[in-house]
């Protein structure tokens, strides 16, 4: 059977690795000319079990509020209207009306943790090399109300088979000794966690997939509507991110994803032994790191903008200002700042599913627990495909 894929984004390639390795023919399709050029080549490099929590909730709701017109704010939102911001707006408010939050963060840490095991068998399977680091995910806090929250997730996370260990301010010292520990309440920490740099990832697993189970790859290939791949291809894969609602459209489904902006810094010319050995995530400042080698990964925030790649400077500079104050001996001369738009379901779960044709699935909308979750969902992705022909 002949399956097309399109997007070779973390998604993508998950995608097409689950389904050649079952011995499907598949030709993956790519507007850009290498794999994961856009919201898969530069996120925060967790691989964060213990980042599960969907946003669907009362208080992010307050949050939100309290930030509007805050430049520096975690989560910037445009007010001009658009049509789909207020769809995904009004599904959003109504997953937390119906307090479905917890219900969705579960299903995330089930996903998370059996992708975070299938990743290890490709490592171990494919010997792929992408910085990877099993140094875990050290959250710490400086609000009273963020740590106390902590906590109370906890059980959430404990409950569904996720490591969640509560520190105090010496403990989290001691797990990470280069952080400033000024103002630190606590924090906690997932040990099973881990990073990884995501394009280096899809490179290698695209070299993998021509070599070794005989995948073709179309780049420079820009798809408006899926069905003209049908005459050529048994199975259609959507697969390409903030692009995918689009195409969605053009064969009359509304399975809406909305674009929400993230940034990221890569910090380049420290030695290693002055970057952190954990990766983390202060969740107040909505921040995470990872170090890749000799790089120190810094990525965040949030923007609700629409179809804007604009790298803006008063967006960026919050990460800078982070690291000068938690990391102050990290020298932030030379960088690279980077933004993607992430593609967000309102109920903040990926869309896996046959469309109304027979023969075109949706795998996306994974927002920015693309590498978090991509392994799960594409096993999920080809469970369905195999059960369907």
């Amino acid at each position: 059977m002949k399956i097309a894929v399109i997007g070779s984004g973390i998604v993508g390639i998950s995608s097409a690795y689950e389904l050649a390795k079952s011995g499907y023919d598949v030709t993956v399709f790519d507007a850009e000319s290498y794999p994961a050029m856009k919201t898969s080549y530069a996120n925060g490099g967790q691989i964060s079990v213990s980042n599960s929590e969907v946003w669907n909730s009362w208080s992010n709701i307050f949050k939100a509020i309290k930030w509007l017109g805050k430049k520096d704010a975690p989560l910037l939102f445009d007010p001009s209207f658009d049509w789909d911001k207020f769809v995904w707006l009004t599904k959003f408010l109504n997953v937390v009306i119906k307090n479905q939050g917890d219900a969705n963060t579960a299903t995330t840490i089930k996903l998370g943790l059996q992708s975070r095991e299938l990743y290890k068998e490709i490592i171990r399977e494919e010997r792929i090399k992408f910085d990877y680091n099993q140094a875990g995910i050290l959250h710490f806090y400086k609000d009273k109300n963020y740590f106390i929250n902590a906590i109370k997730i906890g059980d959430v996370y404990r409950k569904n088979g996720c490591q969640w260990t509560v520190l105090t301010p010496t403990e989290v010292a001691g797990e990470e000794p280069k952080l400033n520990m000024k103002g630190v309440l606590g924090g906690t920490i997932t040990q099973d966690d881990c990073v990884g740099d995501i394009h280096k990832y899809c490179w290698e697993l695209h070299n993998v997939l021509r070599r070794k189970y005989d995948v073709k790859f179309e780049f420079d290939q820009s798809i408006d509507d899926p069905r003209v791949l049908m005459p050529q291809f048994d199975k259609v894969v959507i697969s390409n991110g903030v692009d995918a609602t689009r195409m969605t459209k053009k064969i009359g489904d509304k399975q809406l994803v909305y674009p929400v902006k993230g940034y990221s810094v890569t910090i380049y010319g420290n030695d290693e032994v002055v970057l952190p050995f954990r990766s983390l995530l202060d969740d107040q400042a909505k921040i995470v790191t990872s170090t890749l080698g000799n790089r120190f990964r810094v990525a965040g925030t949030a923007e609700l903008a629409g179809h804007n790649w604009d790298i803006r400077a008063d967006r960026v500079k919050p990460l800078l200002d982070w690291v000068k104050v938690n990391f102050p001996h990290i020298n932030t001369k030379d960088y690279i700042s980077w933004a993607c738009l992430r593609p967000m379901t309102s109920n903040m779960l990926p869309i896996v599913k046959r469309s109304k044709l027979n023969n075109i699935y949706y795998h996306f909308g994974h927002g920015h627990l693309g590498w978090t979750l991509s392994p799960a969902t594409a096993k999920q992705l080809k469970e369905l495909i195999s059960n369907e022909t």
